[in-house]
């Protein structure tokens, strides 16, 4: 199910858009019903040397799971470090970024975080991985540099969750797939969104076909900052496509301005800058049949959730790991689960395939 998590023209009209409108002065339609723990420890950082350094309560063997945001001073890395902190996981207070990020600090859930730019990131994450070697990072950064941080991560060898979009994908699993390292690689963190790629995917695998001759037309709105196609929205197309739809992804409809979002789309106001709004409309060839598949998510709670549950799956593969030396003491029950710590590389399918994490 590899296909699920990998993978503009105006095809619409606003008044044929079934989203929830508001106001009086424009047309449109309702959707339609039948479419479908542990102790936190003190942490610093000195950015005069680039070392980590610690207090003494750092040594303590009672730690919750260390988790790194990078990334943090997005609208994602922040929600991820509130979910994380909510979990009770430890959050360490270095992150990468851009290099005008360098130096800055973000203050989160009683934590200073300091910032760091690409010319000092090795260093630093061996320092702080040397002090936590359970530590698990989190990428939220941007597509640009999401093949430098698989291959820096892999270098030191880190284990990751990549739920950055973008970047070459053929390339990052190339990447991890030659290292050792463990790995969560999806652009779609949302445990609900990602069962229903997966529904979608026994769909189209189970009656191929199925929708030769409909044609589709899609439509997905983010906020502004997201600047590349959501990789949700190509995962559904390609089973769309195995269904028998002709389709294009240079045909997505991509709505990134605000004012589009609210008058036509019916994003609220308060979640323009933290949406997710698609549709995914078929038509039969006679035009007497048609299937509507819509998700709306507003703000990010539902991704940030789906990552702390990531980063608790992989914290589970290290220490089934580290059991390998002791197999005398790894409980009956967790030797098939033991057995399949081989694979290196998951989704976020094999993290809802193992049930709740918390």
């Amino acid at each position: 199910m590899a296909s699920l998590l990998e993978a503009s023209s105006n095809v619409f009209r606003s008044e044929k858009l079934p989203f929830l409108c508001r106001g009086k002065t424009r047309q449109c339609i309702l959707p339609k019903r039948a479419a479908f723990r542990l102790v936190p420890v003190a942490f610093s950082s000195s950015m005069s040397t680039g070392a980590v350094e610690h207090d003494q309560k750092s040594n303590s063997s009672d730690i919750a799971i260390p988790i790194m945001v990078n990334g943090c001073t997005g609208k994602m890395g922040k929600a991820i470090i509130k979910a994380a902190n909510s979990a009770g996981l430890h959050i360490v207070p270095v992150s990468f970024g851009a290099e005008k990020e360098s130096g800055l600090t973000v203050e989160m859930c009683g934590k200073e975080i300091l910032g760091h730019g690409p010319s000092e990131r090795e260093s630093i994450l061996a320092s702080v991985f040397q002090e936590y070697p359970n530590l698990v990072v989190v990428d939220f950064t941007v597509p640009a540099t999401v093949n430098d941080n698989a291959e820096l991560y892999c270098k030191v060898g880190v284990p990751f969750v990549m739920g950055t979009t973008g970047g070459d994908r053929d390339q990052l699993y190339k990447t991890v797939e030659e290292s050792k390292v463990y790995a969560v690689i999806s652009p779609q963190m949302g445990k609900q969104v990602v069962a229903f790629l997966a529904a979608m995917e026994v769909m189209a695998e189970q009656f191929p076909g199925a929708f030769s001759g409909y044609s589709l037309q899609v439509m997905e709105s983010h906020q502004a900052s997201k600047l590349d196609t959501s990789g949700t929205a190509k995962a559904v197309i390609s089973c769309f496509q195995k269904l028998g739809v002709s389709f294009d992804m240079d045909q997505i409809r991509m709505i990134r301005d605000p004012k589009q979002q609210i008058e036509m789309v019916g994003v609220p106001e308060e979640h323009l800058y933290g949406h997710a709004f698609h549709l995914y409309h078929l038509t039969s060839p006679d035009q007497t049949v048609s299937f509507e598949f819509q998700h709306n998510v507003c703000g990010r709670s539902i991704y940030a959730e789906g990552t702390v549950d990531a980063v608790l799956f992989l914290a589970k593969k290290i220490l089934l790991k580290g059991m390998e030396s002791f197999p005398l003491r790894v409980p009956a029950n967790e030797k098939l689960v033991k057995s399949k710590a081989d694979k290196r590389i998951y989704n976020m399918i094999d993290v809802l395939q193992e049930g709740n994490m918390r």
